[in-house]
């Protein structure tokens, strides 16, 4: 399996930004997510965030917040997140436009504690998942977490705007995959607009980290949001909005179209 990393240069190298998409695991319904995931992939998204629905999930919006509510109420558990991926996987292998595109998991430290580490990196690993962002795990317990267990899978850390040069730097030091660069302060959501000190900071933490490539998350929403923040990243993370698209869309070809909007801007 190609590092997450080897991924971005390759896309990099071919004049793109990349593309990463977020997707709750289990919303809308269970029974179509593989297919809605497939969709995202074939449609331009160059790796897959899969969320792990939880009930308290801090870093995220009301867009994010409710679909993993209703991902819980659809009674979607851990167990059904890797077997998601183990069925996105097995199309990612199986298809030559596909290959390589790279499982993301997104979650919080609770559940994943709750499963037990060592069977959750185990599953994690046997599904086909290359990397793992908890939002929730400061740079303090980055030890005590991320212990041996974890070393197959990619540890994704995230700066944020109120973060150091020095905190940035030893972040930039920690991560694997990439460094995920939250672009405003608050939770995840569709922004109308970024002032100028959100891009002079984005344009500061592009120009420390240094080991690692970086995506922008938090706020982007469509085209334009992806050109403006193109000079200062190695790619992008787009999820509230497209899973406000989701929740809107009357068919899967109408969120496919918006995807393939988003890619079109990474080049």
């Amino acid at each position: 399996m190609k590092k997450i990393s080897e991924h971005i240069e390759q896309i990099n190298k071919s004049g793109r930004k990349a593309l990463s998409i977020f997707l709750t695991a289990g919303f809308p319904t269970k029974e179509n997510f593989v297919e809605l995931a497939t969709t995202v992939l074939e449609n331009g998204a160059d790796m897959l965030e899969i969320g792990i629905p939880f009930s308290d999930p801090l870093a995220d919006g009301q867009i994010i917040q409710s679909s993993s509510q209703a991902a819980l109420e659809n009674g979607v558990t851990l167990k059904d997140v890797f077997h998601y991926c183990e069925k996105i996987s097995a199309k990612i292998d199986k298809s030559r436009f596909l290959r390589d595109k790279p499982l993301i998991l997104m979650g919080y430290a609770n559940p994943i504690l709750k499963y037990g580490i060592k069977n959750f990196c185990t599953d994690a690993e046997s599904s086909g998942v290359s990397g793992l962002i908890v939002p929730d795990v400061p740079l303090e317990e980055y030890e005590s977490f991320y212990n041996s267990d974890f070393k197959s899978l990619e540890k994704i850390l995230l700066t944020t705007p109120t973060s150091s040069d020095e905190r940035i730097k030893e972040i930039d030091q920690r991560s694997e995959g990439f460094v995920y660069c939250v672009s405003v302060t608050g939770t995840t959501g569709i922004k109308n607009k970024f002032d100028e000190n959100v891009l002079k900071n984005l344009e500061r933490t592009y120009t420390i980290v240094k080991k690692n490539k970086m995506l922008i998350g938090f706020g982007i929403s469509n085209a334009q949001n992806v050109k403006t923040f193109a000079p200062y990243c190695d790619g992008v993370i787009v999820g509230s909005a497209v899973i406000k698209k989701i929740s809107e869309a009357k068919t899967i070809s109408e969120i496919g179209g918006f995807i393939k909007e988003l890619s079109d801007a990474c080049v």
